[in-house]
């Protein structure tokens, strides 16, 4: 009889439970719009958070409820993803800027040195924190892949103790750069016609000594750009694209060829 009553008592209590979980789902539920499902099949996926949002959901929640009307955000999904979504939403998709990821660095095994034999756990991030990396430029790429690891496409590899990108498969997420510890990946237009590739901010002799291919901050490439794109800041070249034409003055001038 014991079991009889514990066997009812539980069969009551599945029962109730099942009950107030219909109604929870009847009177609580969030309602989803129709179009949710739609937009968010646009997107390819990725999750790298280049539109600005968390990851696709969240653009596509946003551009949904109107709190974003570009549609054209979507980096990873290029000009097709861009259509596809204002087709949905029944707007304008406008332009996209098709981006690629570049290494600000040509710190290779030619040029510099290692500081200390690091024997640690084999990457980037872990080798930052012995003193800031083993490389004797603190500001070069430790070549241990973080980046290749969390490149959704497969698009990098570490040659000669940097890393590379294949321009084929790079889709501008800018994934790698969030990883990279050093923080010398940027994510620039895919057309921009020169790129500075290094990141070294010490003062150029002692940044020479650690790096041969180190921007020394010299000027010579802001004193002849003729648009006044290029400047130094913290003994670094930085372009601004906006300004830049593209005439390659910069990179003809540029003693240390950090300019490419």
């Amino acid at each position: 009889m014991s079991i009889i009553i514990a066997v009812g008592v539980l069969a009551a209590v599945g029962a109730l439970c099942a009950l107030l979980l219909v109604i929870s789902s009847k009177y609580m539920a969030v309602p989803v719009d129709e179009k949710f499902p739609i937009v968010r099949g646009c997107l390819p996926g990725a999750n790298c958070g280049a539109c600005g949002y968390a990851g696709c959901d969240g653009y596509a929640s946003a551009l949904v409820s109107g709190d974003e009307d570009k549609p054209n955000k979507c980096v990873a999904g290029g000009a097709d993803v861009a259509k596809a979504l204002a087709e949905a939403l029944g707007t304008e998709a406008g332009e996209v800027i098709p981006m690629v990821a570049v290494t600000k660095c040509r710190g290779n095994c030619e040029a510099t040195s290692k500081k200390a034999d690091y024997q640690g756990t084999r990457t980037c991030a872990a080798a930052k924190l012995l003193h800031g990396g083993d490389g004797a430029c603190s500001y070069g790429c430790l070549g241990y892949g973080d980046c290749a690891a969390a490149c959704p496409e497969g698009g990098i590899n570490i040659i000669n103790g940097v890393a590379h990108f294949n321009s084929n498969k790079c889709i501008g997420c800018g994934i790698c750069a969030k990883t990279c510890p050093q923080g010398i990946i940027s994510i620039v237009p895919a057309a921009a016609p020169v790129r500075v590739l290094c990141s070294n901010k010490e003062k150029g002799a002692q940044a020479g000594k650690n790096c041969k291919n180190a921007c020394i901050g010299c000027g010579l490439c802001m004193k002849n750009c003729p648009n006044g794109a290029v400047t130094v800041q913290n003994n670094l070249a930085v372009i601004d694209y906006e300004k830049c034409t593209g005439c390659g003055k910069c990179k003809e001038v540029c003693p240390k060829k950090v300019i490419g």
